[in-house]
């Protein structure tokens, strides 16, 4: 008879500890450990019980040369899905993908394999979450009926492998999610730690061998992190998240992690009344509507992996009644605009130490490079002046804590695409080497005073009004 053995495991991070606990001291979560029993066997238990070998195998040893070729790669057949997970889908590799609940994972996903369905390719979508009537009511909504995709409503891993494993393997198999997976070597309820790790274990055992191509569906926490163990995330090829503010029609996919390609890639979608829609020029949809003579904007040039893409950057400046003024960051690192703050004061003269600052992205891209520093001074300082910046000039660049406006990588390929959007100047960096020539006109400069003495030289402008007292260096004079 098996040794049943008890386990307390956090639900969040996935530490084991041998008894229960009210605070993870692994992730400091409260109430998070839960007890898990399983049974000791050939795969969960100690090393004891397992059978061993007096003497191992030898194996081949190679060198580093040699022919090195490209992982065989399927296209989906939607060229967004396609540029983020690096050209297709490699067989035999493991994807996971989470997002918010309603985002559109599960839509874009039978629009993926709806795609590879009709090419000729096997695509097999199981559901742990719908029925099958529930997806076949999706597909319909999405004209997909027709589509020969097979579609089952299953939760044992087991049953999913053997089933998957019957004639030819399939091309590709869409698990919905992993966290209602189950499997029979452990005991514990679905969704714990130990059956996520398990069934996910038991799924890339099964993409290995037969070269199927698994996605695996994951849940996010309340901070916008997958649920379940970080060690899934370890054990796939590939972790995507599907990120967009339900408020927006556009969606993007991001990657995190990818071993056949990029980690900085974006794709990005558009939701409409018959799913998602591609966006083959996001910069135009991040930039349509905004005002060009309201003070308080500026439009960014910035890269998301190798693509460029243009965002406007809002900025609201107001005086404030409280004690501590409010700083409001949606879409930026709010630690980000804490530095940029305290530059301006420092070494432009600027006092904000009275007004609340609010910064927005418009559209609700969220932008990590530190290349929108200069963007965001530029916008904060156009929103205290009241000055409006010229609609037809970019900003890029980082800012240093000594005030000096530090260059960014790939100033051509940002130059380019503000130049193909119309754009006829851009306020940049000092470049380090020569320049090529372009069309559009391009101002370089060296430290944050610079720009704060271009922009308060042109205040009062379309109608703005001349800050307060002593918010200019020169109001002394």
């Amino acid at each position: 008879m098996a040794k049943i053995h008890q386990t307390f495991v956090c639900q969040s991070c996935g530490a084991v500890y041998n008894r229960w606990r009210g605070r993870c001291e692994a992730c400091n979560g409260w109430n998070t450990i839960v007890e898990e029993t399983g049974a000791a066997g050939p795969q969960a238990g100690p090393v004891a019980t397992r059978p061993s070998r007096a003497r191992g195998r030898v194996f081949p040893l190679e060198g580093l040369t040699g022919e090195a070729k490209e992982a065989p790669r399927t296209p989906s057949g939607i060229a967004e899905l396609d540029r983020v997970t690096g050209g297709g889908f490699v067989r035999g590799s493991v994807i996971l993908i989470g997002g918010d609940p309603g985002i559109g994972k599960s839509t874009l996903l039978m629009q993926a394999g709806a795609a590879m369905a009709k090419d000729g390719a096997r695509v097999a979508y199981i559901s742990g979450e719908e029925a099958v009537g529930q997806v076949r009511l999706r597909a319909e909504r999405l004209g997909l009926s027709d589509r020969p995709v097979d579609l089952a409503a299953e939760t044992n891993v087991e049953d999913i492998v053997e089933t998957l494993s019957q004639g030819r393997p399939p091309a590709l198999a869409i698990i919905d999610s992993i966290q209602t997976m189950w499997t029979e070597t452990v005991e514990s309820a679905p969704g714990t730690v130990t059956q996520v790790r398990s069934s996910a274990q038991a799924l890339i055992r099964f993409a290995k061998t037969t070269g199927t191509a698994v996605i695996l569906v994951g849940h996010v926490t309340k901070d916008g992190q997958i649920a379940g163990p970080r060690v899934v995330e370890h054990m796939v090829d590939a972790v995507a998240s599907f990120e967009g503010d339900q408020g927006h029609h556009f969606r993007i996919l991001r990657a995190v992690k990818n071993r056949f390609g990029p980690t900085d890639e974006i794709g990005v979608f558009e939701m409409t009344d018959g799913g998602l829609a591609e966006v083959p020029n996001p910069s135009a949809l991040f930039l349509a509507g905004r005002d060009h003579a309201a003070p308080g904007t500026a439009v960014f040039a910035g890269m998301e992996g190798t693509r460029p893409l243009l965002v406007e950057i809002q900025a609201l400046v107001a005086p404030s009644s409280l004690g501590t003024p409010r700083r409001a960051v949606v879409g930026w690192d709010p630690n980000r605009l804490s530095m940029v703050l305290a530059v301006l004061e420092a070494h432009g003269g600027i006092r904000l130490g009275a007004h609340d600052v609010y910064l927005n992205v418009a559209g609700g891209l969220r932008i990590t490079e530190p290349a929108a520093d200069l963007a965001v001074a530029a916008a904060l300082v156009s929103s205290l002046s009241g000055a409006a910046l010229p609609a037809e000039t970019v900003y890029f660049g980082e800012l240093g804590l000594s005030g000096a406006i530090r260059p960014v990588s790939q100033a051509g390929a940002r130059l380019k695409e503000a130049e193909k959007l119309g754009f006829s100047k851009a306020v940049t960096p000092q470049a380090r080497g020569e320049t090529p020539e372009r069309a559009m006109q391009t101002e370089a400069l060296r430290h944050i005073a610079d720009l704060v003495a271009g922009i308060a030289s042109g205040a009062p402008r379309s109608g703005g009004k001349r800050p307060a007292a002593r918010a200019w260096p020169d109001d002394d004079d």
